[in-house]
């Protein structure tokens, strides 16, 4: 069994757990419920720098990035950064997140924040909308074609964006329908946690022009976004490159001054 695997025997038994103490009707009562979200995807499309920064505390590849930070001095340093979105990871045991994280985050700042979670039930879409969530992502890799599409459909009925993450062509194949607004390429390899951006270059002319090319994980300097810009690449979802660092907004900063210049 591979780490995935685990995660997702883990989610499961979480979210039955959760439905039964928070009923969905409590979440459709939340006060964040009906704010009208923000989308990623428009966000990405006229950015300059095209930059998800994520807030992630530990990862099952690395054990600890950074525990010592607040989820809303991050997402503030982000935002003045410039950063176009931001991740906020909910998985409690093996990245530290939390629901609340991403509620922090959305009372810090404006621009478009994702719930960067392993979604199996549309509770949790519910959770994010609750919460203050914009976009949801969902992993080909551990859903079947018709769950992409009633999960991504709920989504929308949600009015949240969808990233849609792939790590393979066989992946991307079932998960292209129009309820998807950005396909991400995942650039480390699930089995190995090897990583190389060649997978997203690979993929590119494979995805169709009317997503928004998202490239994830090991991007960690300017030239590698410089080059993936030439494959038509407009997102960038960047993790550990900033929250490794004591000021992720700074570094962030620094970061896409250098990209923009």
């Amino acid at each position: 069994m591979n780490i995935l695997d685990k995660i997702i025997g883990d989610k499961r038994k979480e979210v039955a757990l959760k439905k039964t103490i928070v009923p969905v009707s409590q979440l459709e009562n939340t006060a964040l419920f009906e704010r009208e979200t923000i989308s990623l995807a428009e966000a990405l499309r006229t950015s300059k720098s095209g930059i998800i920064a994520e807030h992630k505390r530990r990862s099952p590849s690395k054990s600890v990035i950074n525990q010592d930070l607040n989820v809303q001095d991050v997402a503030t340093g982000y935002e003045n950064a410039g950063v176009s979105g931001m991740s906020v990871l909910t998985d409690g045991k093996y990245f530290g997140g939390s629901l609340e994280d991403l509620l922090f985050a959305r009372a810090s700042v404006k621009m478009p924040i994702l719930r960067k979670e392993f979604i199996i039930d549309e509770y949790q879409l519910l959770e994010a909308k609750a919460y203050g969530a914009d976009v949801i992502l969902l992993i080909a890799a551990v859903l079947e074609k018709a769950q992409i599409k009633q999960l991504s459909e709920f989504a929308k009925n949600l009015k949240l964006d969808v990233l849609l993450e792939v790590h393979n062509e066989e992946e991307l194949q079932k998960s292209i329908m129009p309820s998807i607004d950005m396909l991400g390429v995942n650039n480390r390899n699930l089995k190995t946690f090897e990583v190389s951006t060649d997978i997203s270059k690979e993929l590119s002319e494979k995805i169709p022009e009317d997503f928004v090319k998202v490239s994830e994980s090991g991007i960690s300097s300017v030239e590698a976004i410089k080059d993936l810009k030439n494959y038509g690449y407009q997102g960038f979802l960047i993790g550990e490159n900033f929250m490794k660092t004591d000021n992720p907004g700074k570094s962030a900063t620094e970061f896409i001054k250098d990209l923009t210049k």
